[in-house]
């Protein structure tokens, strides 16, 4: 998976390109991570517009992410969700966890 960062005034997005699967675990981590630690930075957009598949691996990873966003005051939103990606979401019931657009 290609993860893309584009940071504007207090936001960051981080845009998905691929599997979003176990795999990704270390890449994801490192571009989240590096986010994180900007303080200028009180939201981050993970954008699924590109993603073809995401496992449960993939819901792990972004429940971690929420969980050290929210103890470093910062918000999460998944945008541009779609097809599988936006189903398997669904399911999951992370429109309750995390701002959807």
């Amino acid at each position: 998976m290609l993860i893309t960062e584009k940071i504007d005034d207090h936001m960051a997005r981080l845009s998905l390109d691929g599997r979003f699967d176990f795999h990704s675990h270390r890449d994801f981590r490192s571009a989240y991570d590096a986010v994180l630690a900007r303080p200028e930075i009180h939201q981050i957009a993970i954008d699924f517009g590109r993603v073809d598949y995401l496992d449960s691996s993939a819901l792990g990873m972004l429940l971690l992410l929420r969980e050290k966003a929210e103890a470093g005051n910062k918000k999460v939103k998944l945008t541009n969700l779609t097809g599988s990606v936006k189903q398997v979401l669904e399911i999951a019931n992370f429109g309750k966890l995390f701002t959807i657009e």
